[in-house]
């Protein structure tokens, strides 16, 4: 499989966690790649997911959500 499909893949994976309403909580980087956690809180329990991103360009865009997460979260100055 190519590198581009793979990004492809695992972004259709953030994307689709994403739209379901989850959010990154946690981070863990090794040699394999990223294993990233996706936290989502319901009326009744909390869901987790976890991915393992291998190809540079989906942990550049996970990166990317995170920050945008974080800007959010962060009192208006």
């Amino acid at each position: 499989m190519s590198a581009s499909q793979e990004y492809f893949e695992e972004k259709e994976k953030i994307d689709f966690l994403l739209y379901q309403g989850y959010q990154i909580t946690r981070v863990s980087e090794n040699l394999d790649g990223a294993a990233v956690e996706f936290e989502r809180t319901g009326a009744t329990n909390q869901e987790r997911e976890v991915l393992l991103l291998q190809t540079a360009d989906a942990r550049k865009y996970f990166s990317s959500i995170m920050f945008h997460q974080q800007k959010n979260l962060t009192p208006a100055e």
